[in-house]
């Protein structure tokens, strides 16, 4: 005789969602994940932010067809009462089965390859543009060669970190110290930390790290208020000095970009040296330190320190182009206030992204980000088969009337600057509003 189902509400599933009590659900079963937390190679974060809810779309965004047999092990016995799929989700799983057939996710073509010979020739005229030259001019240009290689090699390690783009999950790991830590001087588990939480609550304001960059920029006046990010553990404060910048944001942007990686080399060293669980943390440190090693070595091989100095400004200058972009997919695009909800998956996704429209030709330059969207719905997919799925998706965000914006590079500046300007001057305004009250 089969034994009676048991089951939990959504209200008693949302109970379960502190660290030491976190359960998720997956098509209506219910899983107790609060030790796997700990150990859970996507960091516990994500499954953080996703507790107390139905986490189904997620997982299947973030996960291959093997790792269903690993979730029987949480079953709680529990069943999610009234568990139903919206037809939005309905069409985005067999979207993901679709692809899943025809093998999308494990052919990479030969992007890898001819990325990898990119970057090494990159590095190499960069490298003898320093040792082999005495002009200045020579030497700038090897700045400009040094940036655009951590641009491409950047889109190897986003590559790396969302799938194995190598032969094995060992080579992979290699690869993303690699060009990570080793060649750009990033550590790919700060990376790691703060991408999958970008990912799973895209343009919360409260839950993604990509748009808490108080006191400098707030993309949402609802900033304004002083909320608590989830993800630092802190308040974001808008105190004076926040209002002094944020007033004048669409004006420093630009100029901030230029010199952003400092905040990047800032971020890794304190994740690194934290008190925080670090996966790997030996081999950041090592692959952090074979950085600071031959990028100062090639920096004092320059005749003279002002063109140190510009070389190392050329080559962030260039890096910037890149940083302006990852600016570009989300800051002008919907934002909210609260944790994400794995329920409504492809709609959180489709208001939080935008794409940035270009030829074929120009996919090496964007590294697949220009398909900002396609790459949130699925993350595991190489950036080869991005252009081809475009169509699908935007038929798909008709179909339910969701958006599906597409700009040139040129517009999506113009939107984020609009964007940047209409907080500035609210901003601008509660500042003189103080004074006229104040004195």
């Amino acid at each position: 005789m089969a034994m009676e189902k048991k089951y939990v509400t959504q209200e008693e599933l949302k109970q379960h969602n502190k660290p030491g009590d976190l359960w998720i659900s997956i098509q209506g079963k219910v899983y107790n994940v609060t030790d796997w937390a700990k150990t859970h190679p996507g960091g516990d974060i994500p499954l953080l932010n996703l507790a107390g809810q139905d986490a189904t779309d997620a997982f299947i965004a973030f996960h291959p067809g093997t790792a269903w047999a690993h979730l029987d092990q949480f079953f709680t016995g529990y069943y999610l009462k009234d568990f139903v799929v919206s037809e939005v989700s309905k069409d985005y799983r067999k979207l993901a089965s679709e692809f899943t057939k025809l093998g999308l996710f494990e052919k990479k073509e030969h992007t890898v390859v001819k990325s990898l010979l990119f970057v090494t020739l990159l590095f190499v005229g960069a490298v003898y543009g320093v040792l082999g030259s005495n002009s200045f001019f020579v030497h700038m240009g090897a700045g400009a060669l040094l940036g655009f290689a951590w641009v491409q090699v950047a889109y190897l390690g986003h590559d790396s970190g969302h799938y194995n783009m190598m032969t094995s999950k060992g080579f992979n790991q290699l690869a993303q110290i690699l060009t990570g830590n080793c060649l750009t001087g990033i550590s790919i588990a700060w990376w790691k930390w703060t991408h999958n939480a970008h990912h799973i609550a895209c343009n919360s304001l409260d839950y993604d790290p990509d748009l808490q960059h108080l006191p400098f920029f707030a993309v949402s006046t609802s900033l304004f208020k002083s909320i608590t990010s989830v993800f630092y553990g802190r308040e974001l404060s808008f105190d004076t000095m926040a209002k002094l910048c944020v007033s004048y944001q669409h004006y420093t942007f630009y100029p901030v970009m230029c010199v952003g990686r400092i905040n990047l080399f800032v971020q890794t060293f304190l994740l690194l040296f934290s008190n925080r669980k670090v996966p790997n943390r030996a081999l950041n440190i090592l692959g952090i330190l074979v950085f600071w090693i031959w990028f100062p070595l090639l920096v004092s091989c320059l005749p003279n320190w002002t063109e140190r100095i510009l070389f190392v400004l050329v080559s962030f200058v260039v890096t910037s182009i890149q940083h302006i972009q990852f600016c570009l997919n989300h800051f002008s695009a919907d934002t909210y206030v609260g944790p994400p909800k794995g329920n409504n998956w492809f709609e959180k996704q489709t208001a939080g992204t935008i794409d940035i429209s270009c030829s074929s030709w120009m996919d090496w330059f964007h590294g697949g980000l220009q398909f900002q969207l396609e790459h949130h719905l699925f993350p595991r997919l190489p950036r080869c088969h991005l252009r081809k799925i475009s169509p699908l998706v935007k038929d798909l965000c008709k179909k339910h009337d969701l958006p599906y914006r597409s700009f040139s590079f040129y517009d999506a500046n113009v939107r984020t600057i609009k964007t940047l300007r209409e907080a500035a001057v609210q901003a601008r305004g509660l500042i003189w509003e103080a004074v006229n009250t104040h004195g």
